[in-house]
């Protein structure tokens, strides 16, 4: 790639600029913070996608364990409502019980509940280093990308401002798409650095107001009057942090816009009280979403459309804030008429 680069550039420089040892040292520049870039940038990558299916199968390991200690607890209050009540139920082990059998069992329950909790505890610990360690990662790799982009980018305007002329108009666009990679890759860099911020380790939740929030976001956005914004009653004040909460109605309502191919865009937010939580939905009369596709949308890279200037991250970062906030978030959709994310939040 770096050399197809250099050849385009050179082919439309004349002779006296192609030999000039400065041109030779901007092409340097741009193939070493090409190579840095790109293979930084993969490591990147490669590290987010890996660590992000390993959370999610400890995340499943963790759900399993806690299944099987609900199992257990079931199997103690049976034993518990026999000797409470003297009645028997329909179980091979209760069928005759004696006192002595019942120690037994209920010992042996014990320890399988102090086991579940031991390996619990530890796949817990393990979760932590590992979101500790992919957040520290993360933070260097995006940090040591910026500067290589801000090189190139910077250098690109260098050359096309004062050889703009004489590349020619082919020149000039090879120029142009050199500067949306750059784009491109400085949007993933920016989305993965909000992403690793996400953390529920020394965060201070206080009282939000979610109209404030919403407004200013909507200001953000600079809707245009095809787009029409519906809020039925005054959204609640919320327990949490303005940084988070602002990424996750953000994301929701970006991605409400953006997958919409109505001429007039409608999108609803509205809430209900579901004691201990507010259940939020956003609601949108866009493409829809096939229900095979209603998980994938939250893995991180992942784009159901191959939208050049989506970094396909916007959506894992608001299931990582649910998850943070110890929420749920689900999707009601139907192709062509329309899609609901709707998710929970603590009181």
């Amino acid at each position: 790639m770096n050399s197809l680069l250099k050849r385009q550039i050179r082919k439309y420089l004349p002779k006296d600029l192609q030999e000039n040892k400065d041109l030779e040292a901007f092409l340097d520049a741009v193939n070493r913070s090409y190579n840095t870039s790109d293979d930084q940038f993969s490591m990147l990558q490669r590290a987010t996608a890996i660590s992000s299916e390993e959370l999610y199968e400890a995340s499943e390991k963790l759900k399993n364990e806690m299944d099987s200690q609900k199992e257990v607890i079931q199997k103690l209050k049976k034993i518990i409502n026999t000797l409470k009540f003297s009645e028997l139920e329909d179980n091979e082990f209760l069928e005759n019980p004696t006192s002595l059998s019942l120690v037994d069992f209920i010992d042996n329950q014990a320890k399988e509940i102090i086991k579940i909790n031991k390996q619990k505890d530890k796949l817990l610990r393990d979760l932590e280093q590992q979101n500790r360690e992919l957040s520290d990662y993360t933070h260097m790799i995006s940090h040591d990308l910026v500067s290589p982009l801000q090189s190139i980018e910077v250098l690109t305007h260098w050359l096309k401002d004062d050889y703009g002329d004489v590349i020619g108009k082919e020149g000039n666009e090879q120029i142009d798409s050199i500067s949306d990679h750059v784009e491109k890759i400085d949007t993933l860099v920016a989305a993965i650095r909000r992403y690793s911020r996400i953390s529920n380790s020394d965060k201070e939740f206080y009282k939000l107001n979610l109209n404030n929030l919403v407004n200013d976001i909507l200001i953000e956005l600079k809707l245009i009057d095809t787009v029409d914004i519906k809020i039925p009653r005054e959204l609640p004040m919320v327990q949490g942090d303005k940084y988070s909460l602002k990424e996750l109605f953000l994301n929701l309502i970006d991605n409400s816009l953006k997958f919409n191919d109505k001429e007039n865009k409608c999108i609803e937010i509205g809430f209900e009280d579901k004691d201990p939580f507010w259940k939020f939905y956003i609601k949108d009369n866009g493409k829809g979403i096939e229900e095979k596709y209603f998980e994938k949308v939250f893995i991180a890279f992942s784009k159901l459309e191959n939208d050049y200037k989506s970094a396909g991250m916007g959506l894992s970062i608001v299931k990582k804030i649910i998850d943070v906030y110890e929420g749920e978030i689900w999707i009601e959709s139907e192709l062509n008429i329309g899609t609901t994310f709707c998710f929970t939040l603590k009181k």
